[in-house]
């Protein structure tokens, strides 16, 4: 798969901007950038219908909502059914946040939000309680040393782009 066609410096500096700055607004960035407002707008429409910015929806910090524990669980599943049971399953789990196919040992990664200990034992229980479920193992996350970001990488992507 190649680069994404049109990645340059400005759609990087749109980006960051709006993620720094999320409620900065259209007109707000194209001030900031010294830009056009229809340009920056045209861009955003861009990046969104290409899939590269995937949601203009708030951050929500699960900690802020009372879920402080993280915690991500391996599972191997029965794969005669494939995938889709088990993430059916899960996503009507409302602490499950991710659910992610794996190579190596286990087949999914799910990453969870609990109030607590407890409540994680809960959301463990829920989860390993479906046919499909064969074997899980959990970790929690004691301390989170950078959170998802994908600041450097739009950053990168320009930086090829321009060199291409």
């Amino acid at each position: 798969m190649g680069r994404p066609e049109g990645i340059d410096d400005l759609d990087a500096r749109i980006i960051a901007l709006l993620t720094e700055r999320p409620q900065i607004g259209v007109l707000g960035a194209s001030r900031e950038l010294s830009v056009a407002r229809g340009t920056v707008q045209a861009r955003l429409d861009r990046l969104q219908r290409s899939g590269v910015i995937a949601s203009l929806a708030p951050q929500v910090d699960p900690e802020a909502l009372g879920f402080p524990v993280t915690a991500f669980c391996t599972l191997e599943i029965n794969q005669r059914q494939g995938h889709a049971p088990v993430v059916a399953h899960l996503s009507a789990i409302p602490q499950v946040l991710e659910i992610h196919s794996t190579t190596g040992r286990s087949d999914l990664i799910v990453r969870v939000a609990a109030r607590d200990n407890a409540d994680l034992g809960d959301v463990i229980d829920e989860i390993i309680d479906d046919v499909h479920v064969l074997r899980a193992s959990t970790s929690i996350a004691l301390v989170t040393h950078l959170a998802m970001r994908t600041g450097p990488l739009v950053r990168k992507a320009a930086d090829d782009a321009g060199r291409g």
